[in-house]
């Protein structure tokens, strides 16, 4: 580590062991010590290379805008719809710069606004290129909120945002240059964009899932008084130089009618709390009418969601369908609590539809904050598993494995025959990896190794597996069985999750993720004592045609710590034993045929 003359009290260097040594280069993160600082949303400050450069992420824009009373509400406080356009034009000039030519806006994750912005304060916006795909990329947005006079910075919003570039004047798609990640953080952010991708092709599959039945209540308030419509006509002000209508002006202007029909059922000023995952379909331009509808589709105890449709059009032709969306209001008393809302009638047909789907993005909203948006410290180890909520418990499962996989500060614990043992105390959870080579193909190993029935051929500690649901072609849950550790002691059992992906290009492994999970259907019984896993699993690099590299990974959960206590207290190496097996078991079969079709990956 080389010194720096820097004089700052304030400043400290850790050095960042990028990408695992694969092959990008070291870089040197400052972290700014502050009272004020929020360390857990607040980005690096600094970043030097070794050649004592600062390193900045090429793709990154900044933007800051102090809220003027223009900007603001009726409550003094930023409006949602203006901070949407800032956060659009943020993440269009980042998009545009990693892929050089101009690009649209295709999709908005969801975002959930944690505070809100008061008239004085500054907004800060910082958005850079994740990932890109062949045509499209995922854009990160962190906005965060400055107090110019205490000197302190809070985090408002974390959003994704998907971008494609424009079609080229003969109607070809350009392809996009790959990201390179250069630092711990972009390294995960680009392992994880992958998960994200596959989060957004399956939403509306998920609905169709969760209808439920309507269920109508006493003195409700009739869907149809919500009801809004209003017109834009789009100028040029509102238009890119593509002479396309800003996708943060269009979410402004359906934030817009959305208040007003929340504001019709509640008698009251709302608060938008989120936003839900949605895709523009068509782009609309200068001299484009934008027709948008706002209705009120169902009330819960303390929150209502809002469905606005934007609908173009010019001239004589017919209504195009730009863009729907789904907000999600509150209403805040004196003291900053949620007022109790009215119930709602939905209309005659379609209004029942909207009823019902209401409640079932109310279920998938629920799942995504609890399962993906929450701290693992505040997650139970075991989530119930459901075919609604499966997506998400996959991404939990796969990413991770991913975060586990891009820490930087294992620690070698013990080596024997180039099978190694790692452990990484943290925020009082032990975690522990085991590493080592194995002549055997990539992807061979991934088959090999993906169905836990065939563990037990190579692990002592597997005494039983039976698959009791085949989720899908990438998600199986199984049920293992472990021999006890004590003497006439009780083994336990585990309902374990198994997310497999293969890789998506040549910078990502194949993963094997594990964690538990639980199902009626196989309650805790008196023969076992049930465990829980965390996270465990395995990822596989591909080192050459012919050799891979396996690295097993395991948060020690009470369940799991007794079976490896003493490998790590270095009085035992089983896990040299246990890995020894693996490497023999793969190389014995790795000539077999494919998987068995009941099983697929």
């Amino acid at each position: 580590t080389q010194r720096t003359n820097l004089a700052a009290d304030y400043l400290k260097l850790t050095v960042l062991c990028c990408s695992a040594g694969r092959n990008q280069p070291a870089v040197f993160r400052f972290d700014m010590t502050s009272e004020n600082k929020d360390s857990d949303t607040m980005p690096d400050p600094l970043l030097i290379q070794e050649s004592g450069e600062v390193y900045r992420n090429p793709t990154e824009v900044q933007m800051s805008q102090i809220v003027l009373p223009c900007h603001a509400n009726h409550c003094g406080e930023l409006s949602v719809g203006q901070l949407l356009k800032w956060m659009d034009s943020t993440a269009c000039l980042s998009a545009e710069r990693h892929a050089g030519c101009s690009c649209i806006t295709a999709s908005v994750d969801d975002i959930h606004f944690e505070h809100t912005i008061g008239v004085g304060k500054v907004v800060n916006i910082i958005a850079k290129v994740n990932r890109a795909f062949t045509s499209s990329m995922e854009v990160g947005i962190l906005v965060t909120c400055e107090d110019l006079y205490t000197d302190r910075q809070w985090k408002v919003c974390h959003a994704f945002a998907t971008f494609a570039a424009r079609r080229t004047e003969a109607g070809k798609v350009k392809s996009l240059k790959q990201v390179i990640a250069h630092t711990q953080m972009e390294q995960m952010e680009y392992s994880l964009a992958a998960e994200r991708r596959r989060m957004r092709l399956i939403h509306a599959e998920i609905i169709t899932d969760l209808l439920s039945k309507c269920q109508e209540y006493q003195d409700a308030v009739a869907a149809e008084r919500t009801r809004v419509e209003s017109v834009e006509l789009v100028l040029p002000p509102h238009a890119n130089h593509q002479v396309s209508t800003f996708g943060g002006q269009i979410m402004a202007w359906m934030e817009n009618v959305a208040t007003i029909a929340a504001s019709r059922l509640c008698n009251a000023h709302p608060t938008l709390r989120s936003i839900d995952m949605f895709h523009f379909r068509g782009p609309s331009h200068i001299g484009d009418r934008l027709v948008l509808k706002a209705i009120v589709n169902n009330a819960f105890k303390h929150s209502m969601e809002v469905g606005v449709c934007a609908e173009a059009y010019q001239g004589g032709e017919p209504l195009r369908h730009i863009n729907s969306a789904f907000m999600t209001f509150e209403v805040l008393d004196s003291d900053r609590k949620p007022c109790t809302l009215p119930r709602i009638r939905p209309e005659p047909v379609d209004g029942k539809r909207r009823f019902q789907e209401a409640i079932a993005r109310k279920k998938i909203r629920l799942d995504r904050k609890y399962i993906i948006s929450c701290k693992q410290t505040e997650v139970p180890l075991s989530v119930p598993w459901d075919p609604s909520n499966q997506m998400y418990l996959s991404y939990n499962n796969v990413s991770a494995l991913k975060l586990m996989d891009n820490r930087n500060n294992w620690v070698l614990a013990s080596e024997k025959n180039k099978v190694r043992l790692y452990t990484l105390e943290e925020n009082q959870m032990l975690c522990f990896k085991v590493e080592m080579n194995v002549r055997v193909s990539a992807e061979q190993t991934f088959h090999l190794l993906s169905d836990l029935r065939r563990r037990m051929e190579w692990d002592r500690h597997y005494e039983s597996c039976e698959v009791i649901n085949q989720a899908d072609e990438e998600d199986t849950i199984y049920r293992v069985a472990t021999p006890s550790v004590t003497k006439g002691g009780k083994g336990k059992d585990f309902i374990l999750l198994a997310s497999r992906r293969k890789p998506c290009d040549s910078r990502d492994p194949y993963l094997i993720a594990l964690r538990s999970v639980t199902l009626p259907t196989h309650p805790p019984t008196e023969e076992y004592t049930r465990g829980e896993v965390l996270c465990a699993g395995f990822t596989i690099w591909e080192e050459s045609s012919s050799v891979t590299k396996i690295t097993y990974y395991n948060q020690a959960t009470p369940g799991v710590l007794p079976y490896i206590s003493t490998d790590i207290a270095g009085l035992s190496s089983s896990f040299y034993s246990a890995f020894s097996a693996c490497s023999q078991f793969l190389l014995a079969n790795k000539d077999s045929l494919a998987p068995k079709p009941s099983v697929q990956y």
